[in-house]
């Protein structure tokens, strides 16, 4: 099978899964629309699909939310089926992407040392004023 193909699928599996998360179709509690499909692998024989979901929220709140999009995997997968119209609709596996949140904390950590840079450059013009 083509690789362009599988990217392909893998693509529009994301997008599929990511309206379905967000349009609340997934009536499982633990999901909620602040998780994110950030990628999905999937195999050359279209028998497998990994998917990747990522949230801003701590470890544990992702956690439950992949286990409960991998509790509607079967619900997802034959949502995927009738809307994508190919032979074979690939078995679902969820996993969880810390990528979000990650990317998040880095941001945070780096508007911190900004911060104390502006703070420094401040004490330090006015200890130049002062003749220090």
């Amino acid at each position: 099978m083509s690789e362009h193909r599988t990217e392909r699928v893998g693509s529009l599996i994301r997008e599929k899964i990511g309206e379905l998360v967000i349009s609340g179709k997934i009536k499982d509690p633990r999901v909620d629309s602040f998780l994110s499909v950030t990628r999905v692998d999937v195999s050359r024989d279209l028998a497998y699909a990994d998917v990747y979901v990522s949230s801003y929220k701590t470890e544990e709140g992702l956690a439950k939310g992949v286990a409960g999009l991998q509790s509607a995997a079967g619900y997802i997968q034959a949502q995927l089926a009738h809307l994508m119209h190919i032979r074979q609709t690939p078995r679902l596996r969820f996993h969880a992407d810390p990528g979000i949140r990650e990317g998040f904390e880095m941001i945070r950590k780096i508007e911190r040392l900004a911060g104390n840079e502006d703070q420094n450059s401040r004490v330090s013009a006015s200890e130049q004023e002062a003749g220090l």
